[in-house]
Protein backbone atom coordinates (compact mmCIF):
# COMPACT_ATOMS: atom_id res chain seq x y z
CA UNK A 1 0.00 0.00 0.00
CA UNK A 2 1.51 3.46 -0.93
CA UNK A 3 2.02 6.02 2.17
CA UNK A 4 0.10 9.18 0.70
CA UNK A 5 0.82 12.58 1.97
CA UNK A 6 -2.14 12.85 3.93
CA UNK A 7 -1.92 9.71 5.87
CA UNK A 8 1.64 9.19 7.21
CA UNK A 9 2.19 8.18 10.21
CA UNK A 10 4.96 7.85 12.40
CA UNK A 11 5.61 4.77 12.69
CA UNK A 12 5.32 3.27 16.64
CA UNK A 13 2.67 5.68 16.70
CA UNK A 14 -0.64 4.53 15.73
CA UNK A 15 -3.26 6.88 15.29
CA UNK A 16 -1.04 10.41 14.83
CA UNK A 17 -1.33 11.50 11.69
CA UNK A 18 2.21 13.24 9.92
CA UNK A 19 0.58 16.36 9.66
CA UNK A 20 0.37 18.94 12.38
CA UNK A 21 -1.03 18.00 15.21
CA UNK A 22 -4.22 18.42 17.13
CA UNK A 23 -3.25 21.37 19.06
CA UNK A 24 -5.69 24.36 17.61
CA UNK A 25 -5.94 26.08 14.25
CA UNK A 26 -3.91 29.17 15.98
CA UNK A 27 -1.27 27.10 17.64
CA UNK A 28 -0.51 25.16 13.69
CA UNK A 29 -0.40 28.68 12.61
CA UNK A 30 2.14 29.58 14.55
CA UNK A 31 3.75 26.56 14.33
CA UNK A 32 3.99 27.00 10.55
CA UNK A 33 5.40 30.85 11.04
CA UNK A 34 8.18 29.69 13.45
CA UNK A 35 9.15 27.14 10.60
CA UNK A 36 9.42 29.80 8.28
CA UNK A 37 10.66 32.54 9.87
CA UNK A 38 13.92 30.04 10.91
CA UNK A 39 14.11 29.10 7.22
CA UNK A 40 14.19 32.41 6.26
CA UNK A 41 16.95 34.02 9.38
CA UNK A 42 18.51 30.99 7.40
CA UNK A 43 18.74 31.48 4.12
CA UNK A 44 19.75 35.46 4.75
CA UNK A 45 22.96 34.65 7.70
CA UNK A 46 24.38 31.49 6.46
CA UNK A 47 26.23 30.33 3.62
CA UNK A 48 25.62 29.67 0.46
CA UNK A 49 28.02 26.08 1.18
CA UNK A 50 24.96 25.03 3.19
CA UNK A 51 23.92 21.84 1.03
CA UNK A 52 21.06 19.27 3.34
CA UNK A 53 19.07 22.73 4.04
CA UNK A 54 18.47 23.68 0.25
CA UNK A 55 17.12 20.05 -0.35
CA UNK A 56 15.46 19.47 2.99
CA UNK A 57 13.48 22.36 3.82
CA UNK A 58 12.90 21.39 7.13
CA UNK A 59 13.63 22.56 11.17
CA UNK A 60 14.12 19.12 13.63
CA UNK A 61 12.84 20.33 17.22
CA UNK A 62 12.73 16.58 18.41
CA UNK A 63 13.84 13.27 17.21
CA UNK A 64 14.04 10.02 18.31
CA UNK A 65 15.22 6.71 16.30
CA UNK A 66 14.05 6.70 12.92
CA UNK A 67 11.67 9.99 13.03
CA UNK A 68 12.05 13.36 13.35
CA UNK A 69 9.44 16.15 14.13
CA UNK A 70 9.86 19.78 12.73
CA UNK A 71 8.97 22.72 14.23
CA UNK A 72 6.25 23.21 11.79
CA UNK A 73 4.82 19.74 13.62
CA UNK A 74 5.35 17.47 10.34
CA UNK A 75 7.27 14.34 11.14
CA UNK A 76 9.84 12.24 8.99
CA UNK A 77 11.07 8.86 8.85
CA UNK A 78 14.78 9.82 8.82
CA UNK A 79 17.01 7.24 6.27
CA UNK A 80 19.66 10.20 6.00
CA UNK A 81 20.61 9.18 9.42
CA UNK A 82 23.22 12.04 9.80
CA UNK A 83 24.80 10.54 6.35
CA UNK A 84 24.98 7.67 8.10
CA UNK A 85 26.33 8.71 11.51
CA UNK A 86 23.70 7.64 13.32
CA UNK A 87 24.03 3.76 13.57
CA UNK A 88 21.33 3.58 16.26
CA UNK A 89 19.13 6.61 15.48
CA UNK A 90 18.39 9.49 17.01
CA UNK A 91 18.69 9.96 20.85
CA UNK A 92 19.70 6.00 21.42
CA UNK A 93 18.57 5.34 25.14
CA UNK A 94 22.31 4.03 25.92
CA UNK A 95 23.78 6.86 24.07
CA UNK A 96 22.16 9.35 26.11
CA UNK A 97 22.55 7.58 29.92
CA UNK A 98 26.40 7.26 28.66
CA UNK A 99 26.79 11.26 27.97
CA UNK A 100 24.57 11.65 31.39
CA UNK A 101 27.06 9.24 33.07
CA UNK A 102 30.19 11.46 32.05
CA UNK A 103 28.15 14.69 32.79
CA UNK A 104 27.09 13.72 36.43
CA UNK A 105 30.45 12.20 37.22
CA UNK A 106 31.85 15.51 37.04
CA UNK A 107 34.66 14.31 34.66
CA UNK A 108 36.99 16.75 32.56
CA UNK A 109 34.99 17.46 29.12
CA UNK A 110 38.29 18.68 27.33
CA UNK A 111 41.29 17.04 27.79
CA UNK A 112 43.35 17.43 24.70
CA UNK A 113 45.26 14.18 24.76
CA UNK A 114 45.32 12.96 28.34
CA UNK A 115 44.59 9.41 29.21
CA UNK A 116 40.80 9.59 30.93
CA UNK A 117 38.96 6.53 32.06
CA UNK A 118 35.98 7.11 29.05
CA UNK A 119 38.93 7.28 26.50
CA UNK A 120 40.29 3.66 27.62
CA UNK A 121 36.97 2.92 27.77
CA UNK A 122 36.51 3.82 24.09
CA UNK A 123 39.82 2.11 23.10
CA UNK A 124 39.29 -1.00 24.95
CA UNK A 125 35.54 -1.17 22.86
CA UNK A 126 37.11 -0.18 19.54
CA UNK A 127 39.87 -2.71 20.12
CA UNK A 128 37.19 -5.84 20.74
CA UNK A 129 35.29 -4.86 17.29
CA UNK A 130 38.53 -4.77 15.06
CA UNK A 131 39.14 -7.84 12.91
CA UNK A 132 41.39 -9.90 15.27
CA UNK A 133 44.68 -9.99 12.76
CA UNK A 134 44.66 -5.98 12.47
CA UNK A 135 43.84 -5.24 16.19
CA UNK A 136 46.76 -7.47 17.70
CA UNK A 137 49.20 -5.01 15.53
CA UNK A 138 47.06 -1.69 15.49
CA UNK A 139 47.93 1.82 17.13
CA UNK A 140 44.99 4.04 17.01
CA UNK A 141 45.70 8.05 16.53
CA UNK A 142 42.88 10.50 18.27
CA UNK A 143 42.81 13.34 15.33
CA UNK A 144 40.55 16.59 14.32
CA UNK A 145 36.68 15.67 14.70
CA UNK A 146 35.85 14.74 11.40
CA UNK A 147 36.68 11.86 8.87
CA UNK A 148 38.65 14.06 6.57
CA UNK A 149 40.92 14.87 9.35
CA UNK A 150 41.26 11.33 9.72
CA UNK A 151 42.14 11.13 6.11
CA UNK A 152 44.74 13.56 6.23
CA UNK A 153 46.26 11.97 9.51
CA UNK A 154 46.31 8.94 7.47
CA UNK A 155 48.02 10.00 4.54
CA UNK A 156 50.48 12.30 6.90
CA UNK A 157 51.39 8.76 8.48
CA UNK A 158 52.30 6.72 5.45
CA UNK A 159 53.82 9.07 4.01
CA UNK A 160 56.28 9.61 6.83
CA UNK A 161 56.46 5.70 7.41
CA UNK A 162 57.49 5.43 3.37
CA UNK A 163 59.61 8.50 2.75
CA UNK A 164 57.05 8.45 -0.64
CA UNK A 165 54.29 11.71 -1.13
CA UNK A 166 52.29 10.23 -3.88
CA UNK A 167 48.67 8.38 -3.61
CA UNK A 168 46.51 6.28 -5.37
CA UNK A 169 42.94 6.86 -5.15
CA UNK A 170 39.68 5.81 -7.25
CA UNK A 171 37.54 7.16 -9.34
CA UNK A 172 34.13 8.02 -8.27
CA UNK A 173 36.24 8.42 -4.67
CA UNK A 174 35.02 10.75 -1.48
CA UNK A 175 37.09 11.16 1.29
CA UNK A 176 36.37 14.59 2.83
CA UNK A 177 36.50 17.99 1.87
CA UNK A 178 40.01 19.33 3.32
CA UNK A 179 42.43 19.96 0.50
CA UNK A 180 44.09 16.05 0.81
CA UNK A 181 41.01 14.54 0.86
CA UNK A 182 39.91 16.39 -1.86
CA UNK A 183 42.81 15.62 -3.92
CA UNK A 184 41.91 11.78 -3.23
CA UNK A 185 38.26 12.23 -4.40
CA UNK A 186 36.49 12.16 -7.87
CA UNK A 187 35.61 15.20 -7.80
CA UNK A 188 38.59 17.00 -7.92
CA UNK A 189 40.68 18.02 -10.92
CA UNK A 190 43.86 19.59 -9.72
CA UNK A 191 45.14 16.47 -8.38
CA UNK A 192 48.42 14.68 -7.19
CA UNK A 193 46.92 11.55 -7.08
CA UNK A 194 46.82 8.99 -9.64
CA UNK A 195 43.08 7.90 -9.78
CA UNK A 196 42.35 4.26 -10.97
CA UNK A 197 39.37 2.92 -12.22
CA UNK A 198 37.01 1.40 -9.63
CA UNK A 199 34.87 -2.05 -10.89
CA UNK A 200 31.33 -1.47 -10.74
CA UNK A 201 28.35 -3.15 -12.97
CA UNK A 202 25.95 -1.03 -13.77
CA UNK A 203 28.57 1.63 -15.35
CA UNK A 204 31.65 -0.44 -15.51
CA UNK A 205 34.78 1.40 -17.23
CA UNK A 206 35.76 -1.21 -19.35
CA UNK A 207 31.89 -1.73 -20.28
CA UNK A 208 31.41 -5.59 -19.36
CA UNK A 209 31.37 -5.50 -15.34
CA UNK A 210 31.24 -8.33 -13.47
CA UNK A 211 33.97 -10.60 -12.59
CA UNK A 212 35.82 -9.65 -15.60
CA UNK A 213 35.63 -5.80 -15.43
CA UNK A 214 37.05 -6.29 -11.80
CA UNK A 215 39.75 -8.08 -13.15
CA UNK A 216 40.32 -5.70 -15.73
CA UNK A 217 40.08 -2.65 -13.41
CA UNK A 218 42.70 -5.00 -10.95
CA UNK A 219 45.24 -5.55 -14.56
CA UNK A 220 45.57 -2.22 -15.26
CA UNK A 221 46.15 -0.11 -11.39
CA UNK A 222 49.46 -3.53 -12.13
CA UNK A 223 50.43 -2.31 -15.11
CA UNK A 224 50.26 1.61 -13.58
CA UNK A 225 52.36 0.58 -10.61
CA UNK A 226 54.92 -1.67 -12.95
CA UNK A 227 54.96 0.21 -16.34
CA UNK A 228 58.09 2.46 -15.52
CA UNK A 229 56.81 4.96 -18.61
CA UNK A 230 53.59 5.42 -16.57
CA UNK A 231 54.30 7.93 -15.25
CA UNK A 232 53.11 7.04 -11.67
CA UNK A 233 56.24 6.75 -9.51
CA UNK A 234 55.69 3.94 -6.32
CA UNK A 235 53.24 6.05 -4.35
CA UNK A 236 53.02 6.28 -0.61
CA UNK A 237 49.94 4.71 -0.24
CA UNK A 238 46.33 3.80 -1.61
CA UNK A 239 43.43 3.86 -0.05
CA UNK A 240 39.44 2.72 -1.31
CA UNK A 241 36.02 2.60 0.47
CA UNK A 242 34.68 -0.89 0.21
CA UNK A 243 31.40 0.49 -0.70
CA UNK A 244 31.76 4.70 -2.09
CA UNK A 245 28.89 5.88 -0.36
CA UNK A 246 28.78 9.25 -1.72
CA UNK A 247 30.29 8.27 -5.53
CA UNK A 248 26.11 6.44 -6.13
CA UNK A 249 26.65 3.21 -3.61
CA UNK A 250 28.65 0.70 -5.69
CA UNK A 251 30.00 -2.15 -3.53
CA UNK A 252 33.74 -3.53 -4.54
CA UNK A 253 33.51 -6.92 -5.34
CA UNK A 254 35.35 -9.05 -2.98
CA UNK A 255 37.85 -10.49 -4.86
CA UNK A 256 38.90 -7.32 -6.14
CA UNK A 257 39.43 -6.08 -2.79
CA UNK A 258 41.49 -8.98 -2.33
CA UNK A 259 43.63 -8.36 -5.30
CA UNK A 260 44.34 -4.53 -3.92
CA UNK A 261 45.63 -6.05 -1.01
CA UNK A 262 48.07 -8.49 -2.90
CA UNK A 263 48.70 -5.77 -5.16
CA UNK A 264 49.73 -3.18 -2.46
CA UNK A 265 51.65 -6.02 -0.57
CA UNK A 266 53.37 -7.20 -3.00
CA UNK A 267 55.15 -3.65 -3.60
CA UNK A 268 55.26 -2.32 0.33
CA UNK A 269 52.27 0.23 -0.52
CA UNK A 270 50.37 0.75 2.40
CA UNK A 271 46.53 0.00 2.00
CA UNK A 272 44.70 2.65 3.58
CA UNK A 273 41.00 1.59 3.91
CA UNK A 274 38.18 4.37 4.07
CA UNK A 275 35.67 2.78 6.49
CA UNK A 276 33.76 6.24 7.77
CA UNK A 277 30.57 5.99 6.44
CA UNK A 278 30.49 1.59 6.08
CA UNK A 279 31.79 0.98 9.76
CA UNK A 280 29.91 0.11 12.66
CA UNK A 281 27.31 -2.41 11.05
CA UNK A 282 26.55 -0.74 8.11
CA UNK A 283 27.36 -2.93 5.39
CA UNK A 284 26.16 -6.21 7.15
CA UNK A 285 29.66 -6.78 8.67
CA UNK A 286 31.18 -4.30 11.79
CA UNK A 287 33.55 -3.22 9.47
CA UNK A 288 33.19 -3.27 5.67
CA UNK A 289 36.78 -5.35 5.28
CA UNK A 290 35.30 -8.18 6.89
CA UNK A 291 33.35 -9.15 3.92
CA UNK A 292 36.75 -9.93 1.60
CA UNK A 293 38.96 -10.92 4.54
CA UNK A 294 41.63 -8.57 3.89
CA UNK A 295 43.87 -6.96 6.45
CA UNK A 296 44.25 -3.11 5.80
CA UNK A 297 47.43 -1.45 6.99
CA UNK A 298 45.32 1.59 7.96
CA UNK A 299 41.54 2.02 8.91
CA UNK A 300 40.26 5.44 8.50
CA UNK A 301 37.40 5.90 10.84
CA UNK A 302 34.68 8.69 11.97
CA UNK A 303 30.57 9.39 11.83
CA UNK A 304 29.41 6.17 13.79
CA UNK A 305 32.09 5.52 16.08
CA UNK A 306 30.97 8.56 18.15
CA UNK A 307 27.78 7.90 18.61
CA UNK A 308 26.12 10.95 17.14
CA UNK A 309 28.78 13.28 18.16
CA UNK A 310 31.92 14.32 16.65
CA UNK A 311 34.93 11.80 16.38
CA UNK A 312 37.52 10.35 13.98
CA UNK A 313 40.63 8.14 14.69
CA UNK A 314 42.78 6.90 12.60
CA UNK A 315 43.98 3.08 13.59
CA UNK A 316 47.13 1.66 12.09
CA UNK A 317 49.77 -0.89 11.64
CA UNK A 318 52.39 -0.33 14.88
CA UNK A 319 55.31 -0.13 12.67
CA UNK A 320 53.94 2.31 10.95
CA UNK A 321 54.00 4.48 13.90
CA UNK A 322 57.45 6.25 13.07
CA UNK A 323 55.73 9.86 14.28
CA UNK A 324 57.85 12.16 16.77
CA UNK A 325 55.48 13.82 19.11
CA UNK A 326 53.10 16.59 17.91
CA UNK A 327 53.81 15.15 14.11
CA UNK A 328 49.61 15.43 13.93
CA UNK A 329 47.90 16.87 16.63
CA UNK A 330 44.10 18.68 17.33
CA UNK A 331 42.55 20.50 20.33
CA UNK A 332 39.26 18.56 20.20
CA UNK A 333 41.40 14.95 20.17
CA UNK A 334 39.95 14.22 23.51
CA UNK A 335 36.42 14.45 23.19
CA UNK A 336 35.04 13.09 26.45
CA UNK A 337 31.45 13.09 25.43
CA UNK A 338 31.69 11.40 21.74
CA UNK A 339 33.92 8.58 22.92
CA UNK A 340 31.55 8.11 25.75
CA UNK A 341 28.78 7.25 23.24
CA UNK A 342 30.84 5.94 20.91
CA UNK A 343 31.41 3.19 23.69
CA UNK A 344 28.09 2.96 24.12
CA UNK A 345 27.34 2.54 20.30
CA UNK A 346 29.51 -0.06 19.76
CA UNK A 347 28.84 -2.31 22.38
CA UNK A 348 25.32 -1.69 21.02
CA UNK A 349 25.92 -2.89 17.72
CA UNK A 350 28.18 -5.51 18.66
CA UNK A 351 26.07 -7.16 21.23
CA UNK A 352 23.35 -7.31 19.63
CA UNK A 353 24.14 -8.54 16.72
CA UNK A 354 23.20 -5.57 14.30
CA UNK A 355 25.81 -6.33 11.82
CA UNK A 356 24.31 -9.55 10.94
CA UNK A 357 20.50 -7.66 11.11
CA UNK A 358 21.57 -5.31 8.38
CA UNK A 359 22.86 -7.71 6.64
CA UNK A 360 19.68 -9.77 6.00
CA UNK A 361 17.69 -6.46 6.21
CA UNK A 362 19.37 -4.63 3.84
CA UNK A 363 19.01 -8.43 1.39
CA UNK A 364 15.47 -8.08 2.12
CA UNK A 365 15.10 -4.29 0.84
CA UNK A 366 17.01 -5.14 -2.42
CA UNK A 367 14.40 -7.72 -3.23
CA UNK A 368 11.67 -5.17 -2.67
CA UNK A 369 13.33 -2.50 -4.53
CA UNK A 370 14.52 -4.46 -7.40
CA UNK A 371 11.25 -4.77 -9.19
CA UNK A 372 11.62 -0.91 -9.05
CA UNK A 373 14.12 -1.15 -12.42
CA UNK A 374 11.45 -3.76 -14.20
CA UNK A 375 8.33 -1.70 -13.41
CA UNK A 376 9.64 2.31 -14.41
CA UNK A 377 11.92 2.93 -16.51
CA UNK A 378 13.68 5.39 -15.07
CA UNK A 379 14.80 3.39 -12.35
CA UNK A 380 18.39 2.04 -14.08
CA UNK A 381 19.83 0.42 -11.05
CA UNK A 382 19.31 -0.71 -7.57
CA UNK A 383 22.64 -1.51 -5.77
CA UNK A 384 23.80 -1.86 -1.99
CA UNK A 385 25.32 -3.85 0.91
CA UNK A 386 23.71 -3.70 4.22
CA UNK A 387 21.60 -0.86 5.01
CA UNK A 388 23.33 1.30 2.39
CA UNK A 389 21.04 1.03 -0.64
CA UNK A 390 20.99 3.56 -3.85
CA UNK A 391 18.58 3.66 -6.45
CA UNK A 392 20.10 5.46 -9.70
CA UNK A 393 17.40 7.22 -11.65
CA UNK A 394 18.02 7.13 -15.65
CA UNK A 395 16.63 9.11 -18.50
CA UNK A 396 14.42 6.34 -20.07
CA UNK A 397 14.57 8.81 -23.23
CA UNK A 398 18.42 9.42 -23.46
CA UNK A 399 20.36 7.78 -25.58
CA UNK A 400 23.26 4.69 -23.83
CA UNK A 401 26.23 5.30 -24.63
CA UNK A 402 28.51 4.39 -25.65
CA UNK A 403 27.02 0.30 -26.12
CA UNK A 404 23.33 0.33 -27.41
CA UNK A 405 22.68 -1.43 -24.49
CA UNK A 406 23.76 0.18 -21.91
CA UNK A 407 22.72 2.21 -19.05
CA UNK A 408 20.84 5.53 -19.70
CA UNK A 409 22.58 8.58 -18.90
CA UNK A 410 21.83 9.90 -15.91
CA UNK A 411 18.90 12.08 -14.61
CA UNK A 412 19.94 14.68 -11.93
CA UNK A 413 16.62 16.15 -11.89
CA UNK A 414 14.67 12.96 -11.71
CA UNK A 415 16.62 11.81 -8.77
CA UNK A 416 16.06 15.36 -6.93
CA UNK A 417 12.14 14.84 -8.07
CA UNK A 418 11.97 11.76 -5.71
CA UNK A 419 13.62 13.40 -3.06
CA UNK A 420 11.36 15.94 -3.23
CA UNK A 421 8.28 13.43 -3.70
CA UNK A 422 10.06 11.78 -0.53
CA UNK A 423 10.11 14.36 1.74
CA UNK A 424 6.01 15.27 1.12
CA UNK A 425 5.15 11.66 1.82
CA UNK A 426 7.02 12.27 5.31
CA UNK A 427 10.39 10.42 3.86
CA UNK A 428 13.80 11.93 3.96
CA UNK A 429 16.40 10.91 2.09
CA UNK A 430 19.69 11.62 0.22
CA UNK A 431 21.20 12.02 -3.19
CA UNK A 432 24.37 11.16 -4.16
CA UNK A 433 26.29 9.46 -6.89
CA UNK A 434 27.88 10.86 -10.32
CA UNK A 435 25.34 14.34 -11.04
CA UNK A 436 23.66 13.16 -8.02
CA UNK A 437 21.29 10.64 -9.44
CA UNK A 438 21.84 8.29 -7.10
CA UNK A 439 18.26 8.22 -3.96
CA UNK A 440 20.57 6.47 -1.29
CA UNK A 441 19.05 5.09 2.19
CA UNK A 442 20.83 5.38 5.32
CA UNK A 443 18.29 4.09 7.66
CA UNK A 444 19.55 3.61 11.31
CA UNK A 445 20.69 0.02 12.21
CA UNK A 446 17.62 -0.14 14.61
CA UNK A 447 14.90 0.14 12.09
CA UNK A 448 12.56 -2.32 12.73
CA UNK A 449 10.65 -4.17 10.09
CA UNK A 450 7.40 -2.33 10.51
CA UNK A 451 9.26 0.73 9.94
CA UNK A 452 11.02 -0.68 7.11
CA UNK A 453 7.24 -1.45 5.11
CA UNK A 454 7.15 2.09 5.54
CA UNK A 455 9.69 3.68 4.41
CA UNK A 456 10.15 1.19 0.92
CA UNK A 457 6.25 2.05 0.59
CA UNK A 458 6.75 5.76 0.57
CA UNK A 459 9.69 5.35 -1.81
CA UNK A 460 8.29 3.35 -4.12
CA UNK A 461 5.13 5.45 -3.91
CA UNK A 462 7.38 8.95 -4.57
CA UNK A 463 9.12 7.03 -7.57
CA UNK A 464 5.81 6.49 -8.91
CA UNK A 465 4.84 9.66 -8.52
CA UNK A 466 7.96 11.02 -10.26
CA UNK A 467 7.44 8.68 -13.48
CA UNK A 468 3.84 9.39 -14.06
CA UNK A 469 4.97 13.02 -14.08
CA UNK A 470 7.74 12.37 -16.62
CA UNK A 471 5.48 10.69 -18.77
CA UNK A 472 2.67 13.30 -18.51
CA UNK A 473 0.53 10.17 -17.51
CA UNK A 474 -2.31 10.63 -15.36
CA UNK A 475 -3.68 7.74 -15.12
CA UNK A 476 -4.13 5.49 -12.01
CA UNK A 477 -0.82 5.25 -9.71
CA UNK A 478 0.71 1.95 -8.33
CA UNK A 479 -2.04 1.44 -5.97
CA UNK A 480 -5.18 2.64 -7.84
CA UNK A 481 -5.00 6.52 -6.57
CA UNK A 482 -4.98 9.31 -9.29
CA UNK A 483 -1.48 9.83 -11.11
CA UNK A 484 0.78 12.39 -9.61
CA UNK A 485 -0.95 15.33 -10.32
CA UNK A 486 -4.34 14.23 -9.20
CA UNK A 487 -5.85 14.37 -5.86
CA UNK A 488 -4.12 12.42 -2.99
Amino acid sequence: MAVTESAVVPVGTPGESEGVRDTGSGAAERARAAHEGILRRQSARESAARTYARALPIVPVRARGLTIEGADGRRYLDCLSGAGTLALGHNHPVVLEAVRKVLDSGAPLHVLDLATPVKDAFTTELFRTLPPRFAERARVQFCGPAGTDAVEAAFKLVRAATGRSGMLAFTGAYHGMTAGALEASGGATDVRVARLPYPQDYRCPFGIGGDRGAELAARWTESLLDDTKSGVPLPAGMILEPVQGEGGVIPAPDTWTRRMREITRARSIPLIVDEVQTGVGRTGAFWAVEHSGITPDVMVLSKAIGGSLPLAVVVYRDDLDVWQPGAHAGTFRGNQLAMAAGTATLAYVREHGLAERAATLGARMLDRLRPLATEFDCVGDVRGRGLMIGLELVDPEGPPHPDPDGPRPAAPELAAAVQRECLRRGLIVELGGRRSSVVRLLPPLTISDEQTSAVLDRLADAVSAVSATARGDRRPGRDGEQGADGPR
